[in-house]
C-alpha cells in the first residue's frame, strides 16, 4: 500500500506513524499407532500405548526435552510406569539418559506409559474434569531414526459428551461399543504441530473468509459475535498483505476465562490462544496468525530440523518474533481494531521498556535471540540482565521500515521484504540464513546497503537511532525520566 510522503506530527510522549499499505520425508516402513486413555481425567494422566511396527531387535524411544518454548523442560520427568510389550509379554526396557529408553525384540513391539499434565495454557498440555488440551510432543514418545514415518493418534475413554478438535486428518470410530475420535499425520513432527482439544467447546466458522477459518472456544464469558468480526478482520487483512493464504483451513485453538493461562503458540495450520478475557485477545490473535508466514513457513535456518533433545541457538528470534510483533499491530491499526493512537501507546511502552533496562547497554538484539533459552531462570529476565527480543525487534522492524520508505521515495516498505522472503524463501522450501538474508532481502527492496544498521542495531548493541530516524518521517520523539527507589539487593534461597 501507498501512503503520502508527508508525515503529520502527533503530541504523544514517544510519536510514531500509521503505516499504510522442510524436509522431505523418506517412504514409511510402517504407521506407528498411539492410544491415548483419558479415563478419570481428574487423576490428569495421560495413559498412552505407542504401537511399534517393524522392530528388528531393538530400537531407541524419545521423550523431547522441549516444545512450544525455548526452554529445556524435560517432559520425561513427568512419565510413569514405562513398560514394553512383545505380543503381551513383557520385553526388556533400558533407560539410557534422561530422555531416551532402548526397547528390544522382534516385529510389533508395544511402549506404555502414564504421563501427568494439568497445567493451563497454550505451551502446555492438560487433563482434567473440564477438557484435555494436548501438545503431542509434551505427551507421547518418538522413535529418532523413524520420525518420517506416518503416525496415527487414537483417544479414548472420554466422557459421553466430549470431542475432540485438531488442525489434522480426522475420523471418528466406534471400536467395540466405545467411542474412539482418531487422528493422523504424515510424520511425528507434524502431528506434533497440531495441539488437540478436547472436551465440551463451542465452534464456529469465521465469517467471510476463504479457505476457512474456525475458531473453537473453551471457557466462559466471551462473545461470539466480537470473536467472529476480530478474525474476520485480522485473517483477512494478513492474508490479503502476504498475497494468499499458506493453508487450505485452519483453526484457532482459543481459552477464554478465569482458569486460562496467558499468550499464544503459533503452529503450522492452527493456534493455541489462552486469554484471562476477551479484551486480551486481538494482540495475541493478530501475532500469532502472522507467525503463519513469519517462523512457520519464513523459517531460520537454525531451527531446522528441529531437534528436541537439546537448544535450538539462532540469532533471528528479534525478526521471526520481534517483527512479527511489528505487523500485529499493523494488523490492527490497518484493520481499525485499534486507532492511532493505541498504535502509537503501544510502541512507546515497548521503546520505554526497552530503554529502561540497563541489559539494552550491551545486550544486542542477536545476542538476546540466542540467549532465549535462559528465560526460563528468574535471574537472567531482571532489566540489568536482558532485554526481550521481541520489544527490541518490534521496534528495529519500524525504524527499518522507515528507512525502507525514505529511500524508495514511499514506494517500498517492510511488506516488500515479508513478501520477497515468502516468495523466495518460504514459497520455495528453504530457510533464511538468520540476520544475513533478512539484511540482503531488505537491501534488494531498497536498493541500497543495510550493513551499516544491522552492524550497529542488530549484531550489536549501540543506541537505537530514533534522533536519526524518526525525523526521516517527520515525526518527533519526547522523553520523560522518572527515578524509582529499588531495594538495590535480592534475596536468594
Amino acid at each position: 500500500m501507498k501512503t503520502s510522503r508527508a508525515w503529520r506530527h502527533y503530541p504523544f510522549v514517544i510519536a510514531l506513524f500509521f503505516l499504510g499499505a522442510a524436509i522431505g520425508a523418506r517412504p514409511a516402513q510402517g504407521t506407528i499407532q498411539y492410544n491415548v486413555s483419558l479415563a478419570h481425567p481428574e487423576q490428569h494422566l495421560f495413559h498412552v500405548m505407542m504401537e511399534i511396527p517393524d522392530v528388528s531387535g531393538s530400537a531407541i524411544v524419545q521423550m523431547p526435552a522441549w516444545n512450544a518454548t525455548y526452554q529445556i523442560r524435560d517432559f520425561s520427568a513427568r512419565v510413569q510406569e514405562a513398560k514394553v510389550f512383545v505380543d503381551s509379554a513383557e520385553a526388556p526396557l533400558e533407560k539410557i539418559d534422561k530422555q531416551t529408553w532402548r526397547i528390544t525384540g522382534h516385529g510389533a513391539l508395544s511402549v506404555q506409559y502414564a504421563i501427568y499434565w494439568n497445567d493451563a495454557g497454550p505451551f502446555a498440555s492438560q487433563l482434567n474434569a473440564e477438557h484435555a488440551f494436548i501438545n503431542a510432543a509434551m505427551v507421547l514418545m518418538y522413535l529418532p531414526e523413524r520420525r518420517q514415518e506416518g503416525v496415527k493418534l487414537s483417544l479414548r475413554d472420554m466422557p459421553d459428551a466430549w470431542r475432540a478438535t485438531a488442525a489434522l486428518d480426522f475420523a471418528d470410530e466406534f471400536m467395540g461399543g466405545s467411542h474412539v475420535i482418531a487422528f493422523s499425520a504424515p510424520n511425528y513432527d507434524a502431528l506434533a504441530d497440531a495441539p488437540i482439544e478436547v472436551g465440551k467447546f463451542d465452534e464456529f466458522q469465521v465469517p467471510g473468509l476463504n479457505p476457512p477459518v474456525w475458531a473453537v472456544v473453551h471457557g466462559d464469558k466471551w462473545k461470539k459475535k466480537e470473536f467472529e468480526e476480530e478474525l474476520r478482520r485480522i485473517c483477512s487483512y494478513e492474508v490479503k498483505l502476504m498475497d494468499g493464504a499458506p493453508y487450505t483451513a485452519y483453526r484457532f485453538i482459543i481459552h477464554v476465562g478465569k482458569g486460562a493461562g496467558g499468550g499464544g503458540m503459533e503452529h503450522a495450520n492452527s493456534t493455541a490462544i489462552s486469554v484471562r478475557s476477551q479484551e486480551d485477545f486481538i494482540n495475541v490473535a493478530a501475532h500469532e496468525f502472522f507467525h503463519l508466514w513469519n517462523v512457520k513457513r519464513i523459517r531460520p535456518a537454525t531451527l531446522e530440523p528441529v531437534d528436541y533433545t537439546k537448544e535450538q541457538y539462532t540469532r533471528a528470534l528479534w525478526f521471526a518474533e520481534g517483527v512479527t510483533s511489528t505487523y500485529a499491530a499493523y494488523t490492527l491499526v490497518r484493520s481499525q481494531l485499534w486507532n492511532r493512537e493505541q498504535f502509537y501507546l503501544n510502541l512507546s511502552e515497548h521503546i520505554s521498556e526497552i530503554e529502561s533496562r540497563p541489559a539494552n547497554r550491551w545486550q544486542s538484539a542477536e545476542q538476546s535471540s540466542l540467549d532465549a533459552w535462559l528465560e526460563k531462570y528468574s535471574i537472567y529476565n531482571r532489566p540489568q540482565n536482558s532485554v526481550s527480543y521481541y520489544s527490541k525487534g518490534q521496534i528495529l522492524g519500524v525504524l527499518l521500515e522507515i528507512l525502507i520508505r525514505d529511500r524508495t521515495n514511499n514506494e517500498k516498505s517492510l511488506d516488500d521484504v515479508l513478501r520477497a522472503m515468502n516468495t523466495g524463501f518460504a514459497k520455495q522450501g528453504r530457510a533464511y540464513r538468520d540476520s544475513l538474508d533478512i539484511r540482503l532481502t531488505a537491501e534488494k527492496v531498497a536498493g541500497g546497503s543495510f550493513e551499516e544498521f544491522f552492524q550497529k542495531y542488530v549484531s550489536h548493541p549501540e543506541p537505537l537511532p530514533y534522533q536519526e530516524v524518526l525525523p526521516l518521517a517527520g515525526l518527533l520523539m519526547r522523553s520523560t525520566e522518572r527515578k524509582r527507589p529499588t531495594v538495590g539487593f535480592f534475596a536468594e534461597r
